[in-house]
């Protein structure tokens, strides 16, 4: 049975409008193990003044690693979401999204298919998704840096259809990257479609929902930014954790929700579980 891990996806402190710096002192201090940071391609107004938490794929990847390591943490994952149906956006992105996380030490970039655009078919979006990704592994195969696919639009929550999605390419460093509350408000069962897709799974965005989210939501949208605290929602974190338990390989549930106080709170719950 491989290691379960409990990490911080950095989405949590972006409405406190603060740095990546403040970010990983931030988890550190609460007793986070892992966290996932976000890039970005070129430069914007509010990570250059650090009043967001993304991090320029501009910046030199050293920047990541050394706070990272200056606070004892490691990362899980970089944040990379580009759209897969868009090879003009995400061919580029991901290749460089690659490079910066074997420089900074992360070991997975997590990506999307993206809208569904209305010019295309849904051939037409597999063979794109397809190309962005065959692409993108080439280069990450020789780093060893692995793509984690989530299921967060179009066709990635339709569990046959994600299916297709990890298949598209054959390769070991293409892996599930699965979303807990994604999965939920698409109408499925997070705990049976995880436990279907075991064997692919790298990574996980622990996502709870609440109960007033679901009941205005599930069904309705194709994924969410973020979600409550693990542990005041509607998945059963017991029964994710024993999922994971029994993947061969380690799995860092990565806490994805909207404040400090709630990542505070989700830390609590899972460590109460994992132990």
């Amino acid at each position: 049975m491989g290691k379960v891990g409990i990490g911080l996806n950095l989405e949590a402190v972006r409405t406190s409008h603060k740095s990546f710096e403040w970010g990983v002192q931030f988890a550190a201090e609460i007793g986070y193990e892992y966290i996932e940071p976000m890039v970005h391609w070129g430069r914007e107004l509010l990570s250059e003044a650090r009043y967001f938490h993304s991090v320029s794929m501009l910046d030199d990847p050293f920047r990541v690693r050394d706070e990272v390591e200056k606070h004892g943490l490691k990362l899980s994952a970089l944040s990379s979401h580009s759209q897969a149906s868009k090879p003009e956006i995400a061919v580029e992105y991901l290749k460089q999204a690659a490079r910066f996380a074997k420089e900074a030490g992360a070991p997975i970039i997590n990506t999307h298919e993206g809208h569904k655009q209305p010019w295309t078919t849904k051939e037409e979006d597999f063979v794109l998704i397809r190309y962005s990704l065959m692409e993108a592994l080439k280069v990450c195969e020789r780093r060893g840096i692995k793509i984690g696919f989530e299921m967060h639009q179009t066709y990635s929550l339709i569990p046959e259809l994600y299916d297709r999605c990890l298949n598209l390419v054959d390769s070991p460093n293409l892996g599930a990257n699965f979303d807990t509350g994604n999965a939920y408000l698409g109408g499925e069962d997070p705990h049976e479609w995880l436990n279907r897709v075991r064997d692919r799974v790298i990574h996980i965005h622990a996502k709870d929902i609440s109960v007033e989210q679901s009941d205005a939501e599930r069904g309705k949208v194709m994924g969410t930014a973020v979600g409550c605290a693990c542990g005041e929602g509607v998945i059963d974190w017991e029964r994710i954790v024993s999922i994971c338990r029994s993947v061969p390989q380690d799995i860092v549930l990565s806490v994805e929700c909207g404040t400090l106080d709630q990542a505070e709170r989700s830390f609590t719950h899972l460590k109460s579980i994992i132990g």
